[in-house]
């Protein structure tokens, strides 16, 4: 049977190749890799996508053939099968069976397939030694025009001689496209008639060009690198701006100089300073010259930054509007999924559908039919009940789903609603537990959201028996895996025994993202505006401490909040003077971020700007590292890490606080201060670096006299003197602190390169503390020394 409608022929076409080829390709991973679940998931996923195209197409028997094999490939799963390289060779005749069936839906040609014989040969799981004898039978019962009406399940069998079919499954191509719905050239399939044609027409014209989607893409991702450089040349005109601050300040001082020279010529010194007397004019001249150039270089910079701004914008308006699509596209898909899977359910549901000429990128096409399909699937299966059961309920027989598209901004929604049962949150945990998802004592520490999501998990289905629709666990986590890649967000609202709705998020152009741009640990990293709520300026004296976590008040709630460098595992970096931390105290950069009703803030070093930047694609490395989502290039040069704000939720809630606002509040007000005597430049250096880097204030003297006085001109906390040193040494300086009364208990560690026993015997005889030499100094030794003694 050939599907009628060209558009959905061609889509399926397209899609059932990258399917058969997957699957295909999985089959060959798993004869070799046969303990590889991931894989077997991942094939089971495929094989269950395969059947629900087909079926929403109605090719019936390509749905008959992937069902048997989703089947086997379910009890291997489950243990109750081996993956032997005979299942193989049964599985793979099968594909070849099911890719000559999809070639005749799109082709229309003959597929030379008996799908009853076909189906039985997969049913007993034989190996291709009996392959031969069905295509025998077919051939036999095809020459004697056998009546296929007196065979078993002859509704799905298509009777064929293999010898008389014009379909080679070798030259057959396995992929169409790299992507699910691609445009390519057509190919005329008769060339003499085109030649003729082509003959007969001189002002033949194209007026429709086809353009591969990977030649698209490269131009989209030109066009974003096009933008880039619209920044770092606007940072070009910055620059431009401080020249000619610089050239203003010369011309500034040039005047005074001039103004000088006239005053001193009036009072009759112009003889001394004729040697001088051209060099105000000469400078003034070169200045005045200068500031020409700068202006009419400045003047160029913005016209061109102006007209280069509007043309990338032009540029990038316009090629981002070939890849949008209607969701039209989509959504007339389902009206017969929604038909045929009702009337096997024996119910009956309508389907409405608004805002299908919303457009949106073309990923987004291709990316959400399978969720949709999921949810649309699970809501009939799962959510509507029958027609008599509605009646009791005093619900109208037919049910209703609604399918709905909406833009708002930058961001475009979807939404599937249905009038019927909602969510079973007690089915959810007891199927939980009945899967080995999660125990009883970890479902009660779960809030109801957190229990709700637990349908996106993999393998979950609150299903007990198996049928072609539901129970495998298949479903919603396809949905929440094509949300996640798409960096979008899933929300789902129910009313029990009224109905349910499932919300989906997503930037409405994936080309360009606008981020919000932070800076942690002096480092930059971007946050996509969608998800953040607001931005505001925290006091210290908000935040209170809250069943173990820090909060503030917000819309009269109580906020999480967490520092950003906590959340991403890095250190939180405390300022290491007491200016720079009680300035930090008095206000925190805070991001409040929004994912479906859940708030969460993040305390930042400094908010930067707003961007649009181009996400690079992620690396195999970045894949695996949570709470990141891709990388981008700033005007500046920098590589900045764009931030993933669903796992930065998940990340939070298992956060350890390195340090609290009260615990920082407490280092501003009490902070030790260390003079430390030393004469080595180098070594100064570094030893303030390391005391200052552990939270203590460093008071610096270049010699024992030098931090004597200062000793004298302020308290201290501790002392952290050399001992060979010019003036006073080490030694010395030691037995006269010993003598200032304030200064008798004061903690005195020597630090030298002295290193014998006799060198170590003077210092405890002056009255030093401790005594570590240089050549086996180790920076955790010296620091918990100096805490102990502090």
């Amino acid at each position: 049977m050939m599907i009628e409608d060209e558009e959905l022929r061609s889509l399926y076409k397209a899609a059932s190749a990258e399917r058969i080829q997957k699957i295909e390709a999985g089959l060959l991973y798993l004869e070799k890799n046969p303990q590889d679940e991931a894989k077997l998931e991942g094939l089971l996923r495929e094989t269950h996508s395969l059947k629900g195209d087909s079926r929403m197409l109605g090719v019936k028997d390509v749905e008959t053939l992937t069902h048997q094999l989703e089947e086997i490939l379910a009890s291997v799963k489950r243990g109750e099968r081996v993956f032997t390289s005979q299942l193989y060779d049964c599985l793979s005749q099968g594909l070849d069976a099911i890719r000559k069936i999809a070639h005749e839906a799109v082709t229309g040609q003959p597929a030379g397939v008996s799908v009853f014989h076909v189906l039985a040969q997969l049913m007993r799981g034989e190996s291709s030694d009996t392959w031969s004898e069905i295509q025998q039978t077919v051939t036999t019962e095809s020459e004697s025009e056998v009546d296929s009406s007196g065979l078993p399940f002859t509704e799905l069998s298509t009777i064929f001689d293999d010898a008389e079919s014009e379909v080679d499954s070798s030259t057959l191509p396995l992929v169409e496209s790299d992507l699910v719905f691609n445009s390519t050239a057509e190919v005329s399939e008769n060339t003499e008639s085109s030649i003729e044609t082509f003959a007969q027409v001189s002002d033949y014209q194209i007026d429709t060009i086809r353009v591969e989607s990977h030649r698209l893409d490269k131009l989209l991702t030109q066009v974003g690198e096009l933008v880039v450089t619209k920044g770092q040349i606007a940072d070009q005109v910055g620059e431009i701006e401080e020249m000619m601050a610089l050239w203003e300040e010369l011309t500034r001082q040039a005047f005074m100089i001039r103004q000088a020279y006239e005053d001193l010529e009036r009072r009759g010194l112009s003889s001394e300073l004729q040697v001088v007397q051209n060099f105000p004019s000469s400078i003034e001249n070169r200045l005045k010259q200068l500031g020409e150039y700068l202006n009419i270089l400045r003047n160029k910079a913005f016209d061109h930054t102006a007209r280069l701004e509007i043309i990338a914008n032009e540029l990038q308006s316009g090629v981002t509007s070939l890849r949008l699509l209607p969701f039209s596209t989509i959504f007339h898909l389902f009206q017969r999924t929604v038909r045929d899977l009702a009337k096997q359910q024996a119910k009956e549901v309508d389907l409405h559908i608004e805002g299908e000429q919303t457009y949106v990128d073309k990923r987004i096409i291709e990316e959400m039919k399978d969720p949709l399909m999921h949810i649309i699937r699970n809501a009939i299966d799962h959510g509507i009940e029958t027609p008599q059961e509605r009646l009791k309920l005093g619900k109208p027989a037919t049910a209703t789903i609604h399918l709905r598209a909406y833009q708002t901004g930058n961001t475009v929604s979807i939404e599937v609603s249905d009038d019927g049962r909602g969510l079973d949150v007690e089915a959810i945990k007891a199927s939980a537990v009945r899967r080995g998802l999660l125990s009883e004592e970890e479902l009660a520490a779960l809030s109801t959201a957190e229990i709700q999501a637990l349908i996106f998990a993999p393998g979950f289905s609150t299903r007990t028996a198996v049928t072609e629709i539901s129970g495998r666990g298949v479903g919603l986590d396809v949905v929440r895996a094509n949300v996640d890649r798409l960096k979008g967000s899933i929300q789902v609202e129910f009313t029990q025994g009224k109905g349910c709705l499932f919300r989906i998020t997503l930037s409405s152009i994936l080309a360009t993202t606008h981020v919000l741009i932070v800076q942690v640990n002096q480092n930059p990293y971007a946050i996509p505006v969608e998800f953040v709520e607001t931005m505001m300026l925290v006091s210290p004296q908000e935040i209170f401490a809250l069943e173990g976590s820090q909060t503030f008040p917000y819309q009269g709630q109580a906020l999480s909040v967490a520092w950003l460098a906590d959340v991403l595992g890095l250190p939180v970096k405390v300022p290491t003077s007491t200016q720079a931390l009680n300035t930090a105290l008095k206000s925190i950069p805070c991001i409040i971020l929004r994912l479906g009703s859940e708030r969460l803030g993040l305390l930042v070093d400094t908010v930067s700007e707003l961007q649009d930047i181009v996400l690079k694609p992620q690396s195999q490395l970045l894949k695996r590292i949570c709470n990141i989502s891709g990388a981008t290039i700033l005007g500046t040069g920098e590589v900045c890490m764009v931030l993933n704000p669903p796992d930065l939720f998940k990340s939070a809630k298992k956060t350890v606080v390195s340090i609290t606002i009260k615990e920082l509040r407490e280092k501003a007000q009490v902070r030790q201060k260390i003079l430390l005597v030393e004469d080595s430049i180098p070594i100064r250096t570094q030893m303030r670096r390391i005391l200052e880097s552990a939270g203590y204030e460093v008071t610096a003297a270049v010699d024992g006299q030098d931090g004597l006085d200062k000793l004298r001109e302020s308290k201290f906390d501790a002392v952290v003197s050399d001992v060979q040193m010019p003036n006073l040494d080490g030694l010395e300086l030691t037995a006269k602190i010993r003598e200032l009364p304030e200064y008798k208990e004061l903690p005195v560690i020597l630090v030298t390169t002295l290193a014998t026993e006799e060198d170590k015997r003077q210092g405890e005889e002056v009255g030093a503390n401790a005594y570590i030499t240089k050549g086996e100094f180790e920076q955790g030794v010296f620091l918990d020394t100096l805490r102990r003694l502090v």
